[in-house]
């Protein structure tokens, strides 16, 4: 696929200023838009946000914005001025509505037509949405934007039933948020555990007693059929039961937006299909972020990413490959989640793996689980343990195996 003719870049032969074009104002966007300035680019750069914030960083909307330690304009990646400042032309609350690839021209929701010679698809997720009865009813909300967080904010005062549908980081996160502020709170999983779709049952267990511990409960194996209530949220239907619930927040993943990509004739599969360069299949079309689906030599396969990282990280190399450098994506991924006084952070991918070695003291609430696969380390997670996720990390990027010495202290080895 990465050999493959569309993905080749056309050369850049323009007569007078370029213009490139990003359409996504999210840290995958932004990112692109801030490389391409700090090597050097003198063209235009437009940079196409359907929201009317200025870039910000997602990770807060779950936390310390949704707690309310933490202003709005705080969570910008950069401020406003700044974008004037670098001549970077932020346009906010404009949408794209279609792409001429053959013209290289942008169809804008203002009216007008932007031309490009290079575009940049920084489009990112949107939630899933839950389709039962009364799910658009009121005191069912989503967490996506900054609007999200804050309207969010003011409908979960301390001491309602919150009900969380989904037991992923973000749900889990809002979990925290919530409880810790007073809330009473409920999770609701369609899986057998929490986290099943992103970690493996040693910190899903962990995280599960975490929140079981500060009042939190969890009802995994529950499938939500209805929400009811007519002026406002009163229960949740389950395949288990009905719970009573003032409001919920619905998390149950997110779709990556590539519509506009296959309009315009660009290949897609579980995301915008890229090689190591963020090139599409389509010359002079690049995307980035959580709307890609790009190739991993870790596990040897696709994999589209959800993460802050992978975002930024696939952002400075399509920018730069925009620009002519000869670069590739390589990083190892890394995440992180923060919930009640504990930070989990994770690199690698476990997919695959045969052996676990423990490390730490999990009663303490400080251990790491690290993932070998054919006695190479493939993956990372270590909950308040910043020294073994570094060691890991690094490892991992090296292709290194840590040492499994199973007899000495804090090394537990599990199958």
């Amino acid at each position: 696929m990465a050999n493959a003719p569309g993905m080749r870049k056309a050369p850049l032969t323009v007569v007078g200023r370029p213009t490139f074009a990003i359409v996504g104002a999210g840290q995958a966007g932004a990112q692109a838009a801030f490389t391409l300035r700090e090597r050097g680019f003198r063209g235009r750069i437009v940079l196409l946000g359907a929201e009317p914030h200025a870039p910000y960083m997602r990770p807060p909307l779950s936390k310390k914005l949704l707690a309310g330690a933490l202003a709005p304009e705080r969570v910008y990646l950069r401020p406003p001025a700044f974008y004037e400042s670098h001549d970077i032309e932020l346009k906010l609350g404009v949408s794209v509505q279609g792409i001429d690839a053959a013209a290289s021209h942008l169809f804008l929701s203002n009216g007008l037509r932007l031309g490009y010679d290079r575009l940049l698809l920084a489009t990112g997720m949107r939630p899933r949405r839950l389709e039962v009865p009364g799910s658009t009813g009121p005191g069912v909300h989503y967490l996506r934007t900054l609007q999200d967080s804050l309207e969010l904010r003011a409908a979960a005062a301390s001491g309602k039933r919150v009900a969380i549908v989904g037991g992923g980081y973000v749900g889990l996160e809002v979990a925290a948020t919530l409880a810790t502020a007073g809330a009473r709170v409920r999770v609701l999983e369609i899986e057998e555990r929490v986290l099943a779709r992103v970690t493996t049952s040693g910190i899903s267990g962990f995280f599960a007693e975490a929140h079981r511990k500060r009042g939190v409960d969890i009802r995994c194996a529950t499938r939500v059929l209805a929400f009811e209530g007519t002026d406002r949220l009163e229960a949740i239907v389950t395949d288990t039961g009905r719970f009573e619930a003032d409001l919920a927040v619905v998390g149950i993943g997110a779709t990556p937006n590539v519509e506009l990509a296959l309009a315009a004739g660009i290949e897609c599969d579980d995301g915008i299909v890229v090689d190591a360069r963020c090139r599409t299949s389509v010359a002079n079309i690049h995307a980035a972020g959580d709307n890609t689906s790009h190739p991993s030599a870790l596990v040897g396969h696709r994999v589209r990413l959800e993460s802050v990282q992978n975002a930024c990280d696939q952002a400075e190399v399509a920018a730069r490959d925009m620009l002519g450098e000869d670069v590739a994506y390589t990083q190892v991924p890394w995440f992180w989640s923060e919930q009640y006084e504990y930070k989990l952070q994770a690199a690698g991918l476990s997919e695959g793996h045969d052996e676990v070695v423990e490390r730490g003291d999990r009663e303490q609430g400080s251990f790491a689980l690290l993932y070998r696969k054919a006695g190479r380390l493939v993956a990372v997670d270590a909950v308040n343990m910043p020294r073994e996720y570094l060691a890991g990390r690094r490892d991992i990027a090296t292709l290194a195996a840590p040492a499994a010495n199973e007899n000495a202290p804090g090394h537990v080895r599990t199958a």
